[in-house]
């Protein structure tokens, strides 16, 4: 990437993977990151924001303001995901509680502001489930005029994971991501079609995990948390487990688009009742079928979906990224 870092704004509900990503965005150059927003999904919103805090006060992280979000999706209520990222969202690691604060706006007001104040278009990129996003979208619909791109972490085109065909995110407020497919500006889906396949090799794993440099140190025990049987990365000879980014990887898209590879193809969804409820519906026909001839016809909006990603592109961007603050602390 050349030229001035990109201004970028997470909207996240940290857990593991949101850290991971979180990481990151702090320590790449090529990234300007604004400003964090905190919703319900993986853990409860509070201990989503106390991660959060962690997380950059981890990295070294520069003044970046974080707000505490939506407690609970539009309609349903909130359900989490703590069979995953553990009690505290975070994998139970023990980290110490946060110096840092809040700031005293809640995350639709920061997001407005950051949005809006922003001298380049910003690139907004949710982790999480799309509370938030969708109450910005409706109550300061201006905001979109100075959004540059949408790149969310949400959907799958073939099978989910919350439901058989749905993502956890979409699936956690169905609404909202539908809310935010009315967005009219680029937007790139980063779902589990590609989210499940950047896994990080035992062996860097285990080096993160040994360095002395507290946010790479951490990005290493969060890597080694993960289930490897979910990414289907199994242990190394000396029985350490490889990692996968999960959410990094769509802030790793926005740093490098070209280790993704993406088609514009219309996409909705469902919202009815039911065991498809929160699937994304990616429409990959070549042609108009029975349906759309027979009278059928809906507007869907056409969003840049990800199909494929370069493993190991992103894999070493990745451990480039974080461990170069680590190197830099040394010398």
């Amino acid at each position: 990437m050349t030229g001035q870092p990109v201004p970028v704004v997470i909207d996240c509900d940290t857990g593991v993977d949101d850290a991971l990503a979180l990481l990151f965005a702090v320590r790449h150059p090529g990234l300007d990151l604004r400003a964090v927003t905190c919703v319900a999904g993986n853990t409860d919103v509070d201990q989503v924001v106390r991660n959060t805090l962690t997380v950059l006060e981890q990295a070294g992280a520069g003044d970046v303001p974080v707000a505490r979000g939506a407690r609970r999706p539009l309609i349903e209520p909130a359900r989490g995901a703590h069979h995953v990222h553990g009690r505290d969202g975070m994998g139970d690691l023990g980290l110490p509680a946060p110096r840092r604060r809040p700031v005293d706006v809640d995350a639709v007001a920061l997001l407005r502001r950051e949005i809006l104040v922003s001298d380049r278009p910003v690139t907004l990129v949710p982790t999480a489930p799309l509370t938030n996003i969708a109450l910005l979208l409706r109550t300061h619909p201006e905001v979109t005029g100075n959004i540059e791109r949408i790149v969310f972490m949400g959907g799958a085109v073939a099978a989910g994971n919350a439901t058989a065909v749905a993502e956890f995110n979409v699936w956690h407020d169905p609404e909202a991501a539908a809310i935010l497919l009315t967005a009219e500006v680029p937007m790139t889906m980063y779902g589990l079609d590609v989210f499940e396949r950047v896994v990080v090799p035992a062996a860097d794993v285990r080096r993160l995990r040994e360095s002395a440099e507290p946010g790479a140190r951490l990005a290493g025990r969060l890597l080694s948390h993960r289930d490897p049987a979910t990414y289907q990365a199994p242990s190394d000879a000396l029985g350490d487990v490889c990692g996968g980014l999960g959410d990094a990887g769509a802030v790793c898209s926005v740093a490098d688009p070209a280790g993704l590879a993406t088609q514009r193809l219309p996409v909705e969804v469902n919202l009815a009742p039911g065991p498809a409820r929160g699937q994304t519906v990616v429409d990959r026909r070549p042609r108009p079928g029975e349906a759309e001839l027979h009278g059928e016809m809906r507007e869907q909006p056409l969003v840049d979906v990800a199909l494929d990603v370069d493993v190991e592109r992103y894999v070493k961007l990745y451990l480039t990224t974080v461990e170069n603050e680590a190197r830099a602390g040394a010398s």
